[in-house]
């Protein structure tokens, strides 16, 4: 194990306050994992961890060294950090001790495989991290075969997507493609593209979602584009009963699965 870092202005400490920026995230392919669950999803998904800092005095339990063992038998580095410098690179307000700096995965469409009957979720231009994590962490309870973002506004590897997602990031497979991209690839795949907008008449409830279905949601303020609208084979409405004339997207985004889910459980 390497001497621990307590010095605020170590170069290490220096990269992993860089990696909260895209621009760093992309030039480096690598990304930030804070939290003990994030990281336990991580690990168990093999995620290519590089290094692992840990404070000890930051510690919530008891599983912390194991799960240290654990990063250092996959090849991660495993370096103590002092509080004051802990703190410096966390981006929670109360910091569990465990930060991981992992290379980013493929997200190609070409590197996907789907099982009969598959379920989708597919997300255009969401742009806040904190929806696009709650979507993954709702998709992965839903069962769902990929998760297609499109159109990106959000980096998938924001840290505040991880930890939104509760590390469910690497629990369900995902993919980054352009809306003209998403839309051939689904019709190669032959599976049926459900569009959700407040704009049409038939109910959610009132499809049959028990094939090879993508749901497809749009972003917090415009919803989906003209492409999508038109590409999709349906266009389905969750009803509102009182004023509001549309549900966050996250929020619509697991009312439209769990029906899905429901329609699928028989």
């Amino acid at each position: 194990m390497t001497e621990s870092i307590v010095s605020l202005q170590n170069p290490r400490i220096k990269s992993l306050v860089r990696l909260r920026r895209r621009r760093e995230r992309d030039q480096t392919n690598r990304f930030l994992i804070e939290g003990y669950r994030e990281l336990r999803r991580g690990i168990d998904r093999q995620v290519e961890l590089e290094a692992v800092y840990f404070c000890e005095e930051l510690f919530l339990g008891d599983n912390e060294p194991d799960l240290l063992n654990d990063a250092q038998r996959s090849g991660a580095e495993v370096v103590p950090v002092g509080r004051a410098a802990f703190e410096k690179v966390s981006y929670r307000d109360r910091p569990e001790g465990l930060l991981g700096v992992a290379r980013q995965f493929k997200t190609d469409l070409t590197a996907l495989g789907l099982p009969a009957n598959p379920l989708l979720l597919v997300v255009e231009s969401i742009e806040k991290p904190g929806n696009l994590g709650t979507m993954l962490r709702t998709a992965d309870a839903a069962g769902v075969a990929v998760v297609m973002v499109t159109d990106p506004t959000t980096d998938p590897f924001n840290p505040n997507v991880v930890r939104a997602s509760l590390g469910c990031l690497f629990t369900v497979p995902l993919a980054i493609a352009s809306t003209s991209e998403a839309i051939s690839w689904l019709r190669a795949m032959e599976v049926k593209t459900l569009a959700t907008t407040p704009d049409t008449d038939k109910i959610l409830w009132e499809s049959d979602m028990t094939g090879a279905v993508a749901l497809v949601v749009g972003s917090e303020q415009y919803g989906l584009s003209t492409d999508w609208l038109e590409g999709a084979d349906e266009r389905l409405r969750i009803p509102m009963q009182g004023e509001a004339d549309s549900l966050n997207a996250a929020m619509a985004a697991g009312v439209a699965l769990f029906e899905a889910v429901r329609q699928r459980s028989g």
